[in-house]
């Protein structure tokens, strides 16, 4: 009986740690959990669901693609560290920390890549925004992603409103029977503060009224908003990283309190 008191004094695991850990990661598990079912239920809005080969149909970028990924991963992460701390499952708790170890060095793999191939970054999303453009009208989500994207950076085009020439039912051919012939979603025209409700079809004609429509590219005014926001970008980015190096510290700090235990059996 002694024995096992001194094994108890000797080496306990935290609970501090054990319980902190399990508190973040279910909040992160079903945070996770609610941006899988919000990307799955948009799917099966779409009827992707019904018929999985329209996945690759899509010319463009689908953002749901975004919540798909995003919640899976933080899904299977916040499971794994919240039962792992839960029951002191050692497995778990190293597939949790190799697992945020590997998603932290790729961030930051990209952000150095990023920052040395400025250029060639510029010109890659060029042609995504570009590639996005002609598949404007192909999907809902993405419509509202280029035309939220278009109001908050108060840009047309990647590069300018010309690029919307890109896009079959805004291309100014003379074989385009579209009303959107020549002109621009409305995404792309500046706001009048007197108009309460918006005007969808105030791109159409416009590329010849250049007062009425944004004339920077998107390309140029994002970069010019990171640059404007570098501070507060990179401290986001700073405190996602401090916190991934946090709960791989506590998962690996649990790791061996259990293990400590464990070899006083």
């Amino acid at each position: 009986m002694s024995r096992k008191h001194r094994h108890f004094k000797g080496a306990e695991v935290s609970c501090c740690v054990k319980y902190f850990l399990f508190g973040f990661n279910i909040l992160f598990w079903l945070l996770g959990a609610a941006f899988l079912g919000i990307g799955l239920w948009a799917w099966a809005e779409k009827g992707v669901l019904a018929n999985l080969s329209t996945i690759t149909d899509l010319g463009g970028f689908d953002p749901v693609w975004l919540f798909i990924v995003v919640g899976g991963v933080m899904f299977i992460l916040g499971f794994a560290g919240c039962i792992g701390a839960l029951r002191e499952n050692t497995s778990l708790l190293k597939f949790f920390s190799v697992f945020l170890g590997l998603i932290f060095f790729l961030e930051l793999t990209a952000g150095i890549l990023a920052f040395v191939f400025k250029d060639w970054i510029k010109d890659q999303l060029n042609f995504f925004i570009n590639n996005n453009v002609k598949a404007y009208r192909d999907d809902i989500d993405l419509q509202n992603l280029i035309d939220f994207a278009q109001e908050y950076w108060s840009c047309c085009g990647a590069h300018g409103p010309d690029d919307w020439n890109l896009n079959i039912y805004f291309n100014c051919t003379e074989l385009n029977p579209s009303r959107e012939r020549c002109g621009v979603p409305f995404s792309c025209c500046v706001k009048d503060p007197a108009e309460d409700v918006i005007n969808t079809q105030c791109g159409y004609d416009d590329l010849n009224r250049q007062k009425y429509i944004y004339t920077k590219g998107c390309v140029g005014q994002f970069e010019k908003w990171l640059q404007d926001n570098l501070i507060i970008v990179a401290g986001i980015f700073v405190g996602i990283a401090l916190l991934q190096i946090f709960g791989i510290c506590l998962a690996q700090n649990l790791v061996s309190d259990v293990k400590a235990v464990k070899a006083n059996w």
